[in-house]
């Protein structure tokens, strides 16, 4: 039972980080601020997840 609630969770986790990078690229941010959050998305999945929702470039 374990497993399939870790991998289910680990889906969850890359669905979301996929969508941050999505709405990362399509901000208006400048490309550099662009190619560090998606860097951070990468290599720190949950916490650049966060980080990214509560200070990533806005979309306005």
């Amino acid at each position: 039972m374990g497993i399939e609630i870790t991998g289910l969770l680990g889906l969850i986790i890359l669905i979301l980080d996929i969508w941050a990078i999505i709405k990362t690229i399509d901000s208006n941010g400048t490309t550099a601020s662009k190619v560090l959050w998606v860097l951070l998305i990468l290599v720190l999945p949950i916490l650049g997840f966060v980080l990214w929702l509560f200070l990533g470039p806005k979309k306005t």
